[in-house]
Protein backbone atom coordinates (compact mmCIF):
# COMPACT_ATOMS: atom_id res chain seq x y z
CA UNK A 1 0.00 0.00 0.00
CA UNK A 2 1.34 3.41 -0.98
CA UNK A 3 1.18 6.25 1.52
CA UNK A 4 1.30 10.06 1.40
CA UNK A 5 1.87 12.53 4.23
CA UNK A 6 0.94 16.23 4.33
CA UNK A 7 2.20 18.43 7.17
CA UNK A 8 0.20 21.30 8.65
CA UNK A 9 -3.01 20.01 7.14
CA UNK A 10 -5.94 20.56 9.49
CA UNK A 11 -6.92 23.76 7.66
CA UNK A 12 -5.99 26.04 4.80
CA UNK A 13 -3.69 24.96 2.01
CA UNK A 14 -2.69 21.70 3.69
CA UNK A 15 -6.34 20.70 4.01
CA UNK A 16 -6.82 21.39 0.30
CA UNK A 17 -3.77 19.31 -0.57
CA UNK A 18 -5.07 16.37 1.47
CA UNK A 19 -8.44 16.67 -0.25
CA UNK A 20 -6.78 16.61 -3.66
CA UNK A 21 -4.57 13.65 -2.80
CA UNK A 22 -7.55 11.70 -1.45
CA UNK A 23 -9.20 12.12 -4.84
CA UNK A 24 -6.17 11.38 -7.01
CA UNK A 25 -3.53 9.38 -5.10
CA UNK A 26 -3.74 5.59 -5.15
CA UNK A 27 -2.97 4.92 -1.50
CA UNK A 28 -3.51 6.11 2.06
CA UNK A 29 -3.27 9.85 2.71
CA UNK A 30 -2.28 11.17 6.13
CA UNK A 31 -3.54 14.53 7.33
CA UNK A 32 -1.15 15.62 10.07
CA UNK A 33 -1.54 18.45 12.55
CA UNK A 34 -0.09 19.63 15.85
CA UNK A 35 -3.45 19.59 17.60
CA UNK A 36 -5.05 16.15 17.57
CA UNK A 37 -8.59 17.43 18.19
CA UNK A 38 -8.43 19.85 15.26
CA UNK A 39 -6.75 17.26 13.07
CA UNK A 40 -9.39 14.64 13.71
CA UNK A 41 -12.13 17.23 13.14
CA UNK A 42 -10.58 18.01 9.75
CA UNK A 43 -10.53 14.31 8.89
CA UNK A 44 -14.21 14.09 9.87
CA UNK A 45 -15.02 17.01 7.55
CA UNK A 46 -13.36 15.22 4.63
CA UNK A 47 -15.12 11.98 5.51
CA UNK A 48 -18.41 13.85 5.10
CA UNK A 49 -17.30 14.47 1.49
CA UNK A 50 -16.87 10.74 0.98
CA UNK A 51 -13.07 10.84 1.33
CA UNK A 52 -11.00 8.65 3.62
CA UNK A 53 -7.91 10.43 4.94
CA UNK A 54 -6.07 9.09 7.95
CA UNK A 55 -4.76 11.16 10.85
CA UNK A 56 -1.47 11.24 12.71
CA UNK A 57 -0.36 13.89 15.16
CA UNK A 58 2.72 15.81 14.04
CA UNK A 59 4.37 18.91 15.44
CA UNK A 60 7.24 19.61 13.07
CA UNK A 61 9.03 21.64 15.76
CA UNK A 62 9.14 18.56 18.03
CA UNK A 63 11.76 16.02 16.95
CA UNK A 64 10.17 13.29 19.05
CA UNK A 65 6.85 13.87 17.28
CA UNK A 66 8.53 13.45 13.89
CA UNK A 67 10.18 10.22 15.07
CA UNK A 68 6.80 8.87 16.22
CA UNK A 69 5.38 9.48 12.75
CA UNK A 70 8.40 7.83 11.15
CA UNK A 71 8.02 4.76 13.34
CA UNK A 72 4.32 4.52 12.50
CA UNK A 73 5.01 4.73 8.78
CA UNK A 74 7.82 2.19 9.00
CA UNK A 75 5.76 -0.27 11.03
CA UNK A 76 2.57 0.13 8.99
CA UNK A 77 3.80 0.73 5.42
CA UNK A 78 7.53 -0.03 5.47
CA UNK A 79 8.09 3.15 3.48
CA UNK A 80 6.79 6.50 2.22
CA UNK A 81 5.74 7.50 -1.29
CA UNK A 82 4.68 11.16 -1.10
CA UNK A 83 5.73 13.86 1.36
CA UNK A 84 4.29 17.37 1.17
CA UNK A 85 6.01 19.75 3.59
CA UNK A 86 3.37 22.42 3.96
CA UNK A 87 3.50 23.44 7.63
CA UNK A 88 4.66 27.04 8.09
CA UNK A 89 3.96 30.27 9.95
CA UNK A 90 3.96 33.94 8.95
CA UNK A 91 3.09 37.29 10.47
CA UNK A 92 3.58 39.26 7.27
CA UNK A 93 0.27 38.87 5.43
CA UNK A 94 -2.34 38.84 8.17
CA UNK A 95 -3.61 40.46 11.34
CA UNK A 96 -1.55 38.28 13.68
CA UNK A 97 0.39 40.42 16.13
CA UNK A 98 4.08 39.65 15.58
CA UNK A 99 6.55 39.35 18.43
CA UNK A 100 9.53 41.72 18.49
CA UNK A 101 11.48 41.45 15.25
CA UNK A 102 14.43 39.42 16.59
CA UNK A 103 12.02 36.85 18.01
CA UNK A 104 9.92 36.85 14.84
CA UNK A 105 12.95 36.14 12.66
CA UNK A 106 14.10 33.31 14.91
CA UNK A 107 10.63 31.81 15.24
CA UNK A 108 9.70 31.93 11.55
CA UNK A 109 13.01 30.49 10.38
CA UNK A 110 12.95 27.79 13.07
CA UNK A 111 9.50 26.58 12.04
CA UNK A 112 9.56 27.14 8.30
CA UNK A 113 13.12 26.11 7.50
CA UNK A 114 14.86 24.20 10.27
CA UNK A 115 11.83 22.17 11.37
CA UNK A 116 10.98 21.27 7.78
CA UNK A 117 14.59 20.17 7.32
CA UNK A 118 14.23 17.98 10.43
CA UNK A 119 11.13 16.33 8.94
CA UNK A 120 13.09 15.60 5.77
CA UNK A 121 16.09 14.19 7.59
CA UNK A 122 13.93 11.86 9.67
CA UNK A 123 11.53 10.71 6.94
CA UNK A 124 13.76 10.61 3.85
CA UNK A 125 15.22 7.18 4.72
CA UNK A 126 11.67 5.83 4.26
CA UNK A 127 11.28 7.14 0.70
CA UNK A 128 10.72 4.37 -1.81
CA UNK A 129 11.61 4.32 -5.51
CA UNK A 130 9.43 6.80 -7.45
CA UNK A 131 8.71 8.82 -4.27
CA UNK A 132 7.79 12.48 -4.63
CA UNK A 133 8.62 15.29 -2.22
CA UNK A 134 7.03 18.73 -2.45
CA UNK A 135 8.48 21.42 -0.21
CA UNK A 136 5.96 24.25 -0.24
CA UNK A 137 7.94 27.46 -0.65
CA UNK A 138 6.65 30.83 -1.83
CA UNK A 139 7.25 33.41 -4.50
CA UNK A 140 8.26 35.55 -1.55
CA UNK A 141 11.66 33.87 -1.80
CA UNK A 142 12.12 35.73 -5.09
CA UNK A 143 11.00 39.02 -3.59
CA UNK A 144 13.29 38.60 -0.60
CA UNK A 145 16.19 37.61 -2.86
CA UNK A 146 15.69 40.78 -4.91
CA UNK A 147 15.77 42.86 -1.71
CA UNK A 148 19.04 41.33 -0.49
CA UNK A 149 22.31 43.12 -1.18
CA UNK A 150 24.37 42.14 -4.24
CA UNK A 151 26.87 40.43 -1.90
CA UNK A 152 24.18 38.25 -0.31
CA UNK A 153 22.63 37.55 -3.71
CA UNK A 154 26.02 36.43 -4.98
CA UNK A 155 26.46 34.21 -1.92
CA UNK A 156 23.11 32.56 -2.60
CA UNK A 157 23.91 32.02 -6.27
CA UNK A 158 27.50 30.84 -6.01
CA UNK A 159 28.37 29.69 -2.48
CA UNK A 160 25.47 27.44 -1.47
CA UNK A 161 26.38 23.84 -2.26
CA UNK A 162 25.33 21.83 0.81
CA UNK A 163 22.60 21.79 3.42
CA UNK A 164 25.21 23.07 5.88
CA UNK A 165 25.72 26.09 3.62
CA UNK A 166 21.98 26.80 3.70
CA UNK A 167 21.90 26.36 7.47
CA UNK A 168 24.70 28.91 7.85
CA UNK A 169 22.96 31.39 5.54
CA UNK A 170 19.72 31.26 7.52
CA UNK A 171 21.53 31.25 10.86
CA UNK A 172 23.58 34.27 9.77
CA UNK A 173 20.34 36.10 8.96
CA UNK A 174 18.76 35.15 12.30
CA UNK A 175 21.89 36.16 14.20
CA UNK A 176 21.99 39.51 12.41
CA UNK A 177 18.30 40.02 13.18
CA UNK A 178 18.95 39.48 16.89
CA UNK A 179 21.16 42.56 16.81
CA UNK A 180 19.02 44.50 14.32
CA UNK A 181 21.92 44.32 11.87
CA UNK A 182 20.14 42.27 9.18
CA UNK A 183 19.68 45.17 6.77
CA UNK A 184 23.23 46.40 7.31
CA UNK A 185 24.49 42.88 6.54
CA UNK A 186 22.47 42.76 3.33
CA UNK A 187 19.53 40.53 4.23
CA UNK A 188 15.89 41.23 3.43
CA UNK A 189 13.65 42.51 6.22
CA UNK A 190 10.95 39.82 5.91
CA UNK A 191 11.55 36.61 7.90
CA UNK A 192 9.00 34.64 5.87
CA UNK A 193 10.75 35.33 2.58
CA UNK A 194 14.15 34.57 4.08
CA UNK A 195 12.87 31.25 5.43
CA UNK A 196 11.52 30.35 2.00
CA UNK A 197 14.87 31.13 0.39
CA UNK A 198 16.12 28.38 2.67
CA UNK A 199 13.38 25.98 1.54
CA UNK A 200 14.03 26.60 -2.15
CA UNK A 201 17.79 26.17 -1.79
CA UNK A 202 17.34 23.07 0.37
CA UNK A 203 15.08 21.42 -2.20
CA UNK A 204 17.59 21.76 -5.03
CA UNK A 205 20.36 20.33 -2.86
CA UNK A 206 18.18 17.42 -1.75
CA UNK A 207 17.50 16.49 -5.37
CA UNK A 208 21.20 16.73 -6.22
CA UNK A 209 22.00 14.44 -3.29
CA UNK A 210 19.45 11.81 -4.34
CA UNK A 211 20.83 11.89 -7.88
CA UNK A 212 24.39 11.47 -6.64
CA UNK A 213 23.32 8.56 -4.45
CA UNK A 214 21.69 6.84 -7.41
CA UNK A 215 18.22 6.91 -5.86
CA UNK A 216 15.62 5.37 -8.16
CA UNK A 217 13.35 8.13 -9.47
CA UNK A 218 13.00 10.08 -6.22
CA UNK A 219 12.03 13.65 -7.09
CA UNK A 220 12.12 16.74 -4.88
CA UNK A 221 10.73 20.10 -5.94
CA UNK A 222 9.74 23.31 -4.20
CA UNK A 223 6.82 25.42 -5.31
CA UNK A 224 4.74 28.50 -4.88
CA UNK A 225 1.09 27.86 -4.17
CA UNK A 226 -1.86 27.77 -6.45
CA UNK A 227 -2.65 30.26 -9.15
CA UNK A 228 -1.11 33.69 -8.83
CA UNK A 229 0.54 33.08 -5.47
CA UNK A 230 -2.21 34.03 -3.00
CA UNK A 231 -4.49 31.49 -1.33
CA UNK A 232 -7.34 32.39 1.01
CA UNK A 233 -6.14 31.02 4.36
CA UNK A 234 -5.63 32.34 7.88
CA UNK A 235 -2.03 33.11 6.89
CA UNK A 236 -3.22 35.55 4.20
CA UNK A 237 -6.22 36.92 6.13
CA UNK A 238 -8.44 34.99 3.70
CA UNK A 239 -7.19 36.93 0.67
CA UNK A 240 -6.69 34.98 -2.55
CA UNK A 241 -7.99 31.98 -4.46
CA UNK A 242 -9.69 28.96 -2.90
CA UNK A 243 -7.63 26.33 -1.11
CA UNK A 244 -8.48 23.84 -3.86
CA UNK A 245 -6.97 26.12 -6.50
CA UNK A 246 -4.12 26.83 -4.14
CA UNK A 247 -3.41 23.12 -3.87
CA UNK A 248 -2.94 22.67 -7.63
CA UNK A 249 0.78 23.43 -7.73
CA UNK A 250 1.72 21.24 -4.73
CA UNK A 251 -0.45 18.46 -6.17
CA UNK A 252 1.32 18.77 -9.50
CA UNK A 253 4.65 18.20 -7.71
CA UNK A 254 3.33 15.40 -5.51
CA UNK A 255 1.75 13.48 -8.38
CA UNK A 256 4.47 13.66 -11.03
CA UNK A 257 4.31 10.37 -12.98
CA UNK A 258 7.05 7.73 -12.74
CA UNK A 259 10.36 8.31 -14.50
CA UNK A 260 9.78 11.89 -15.64
CA UNK A 261 13.01 13.75 -16.43
CA UNK A 262 11.86 17.18 -15.30
CA UNK A 263 11.10 19.05 -13.13
CA UNK A 264 13.66 17.86 -10.59
CA UNK A 265 15.06 20.07 -7.87
CA UNK A 266 13.25 23.08 -9.30
CA UNK A 267 11.07 25.87 -7.98
CA UNK A 268 7.66 25.76 -9.66
CA UNK A 269 5.20 28.59 -10.15
CA UNK A 270 1.86 27.73 -11.78
CA UNK A 271 3.25 24.24 -12.56
CA UNK A 272 6.18 25.69 -14.53
CA UNK A 273 9.83 26.11 -13.62
CA UNK A 274 10.51 29.62 -12.31
CA UNK A 275 13.93 31.18 -11.80
CA UNK A 276 13.34 32.66 -8.35
CA UNK A 277 16.77 34.25 -8.11
CA UNK A 278 16.49 36.22 -11.34
CA UNK A 279 16.59 39.96 -10.68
Amino acid sequence: MKVAVVTGANKGLGFGIVRGLCKRFDGDVYLTARNEERGRAAVADLEKEGLQPKFHQLDITDHASIVKLRDHLQNTYQGLDVLVNNAAIAYQFNDFVPPPYPEEAQQVCHVNYFSTLDVCQVLFPLLRPHARVCNVSSLNCHESFCDCSPAVQNRIKTAIHTIEDVNKLINDYVKAAQNNQHLKEGFDKYPYGMSKIGISLMSAIQQKTFDEQGAEDIIVNSCDVGVGGWVATDMTAQYGVSIDKGALNPLFCALLPPNVKEPKGKFLYDAKEYDWWAT
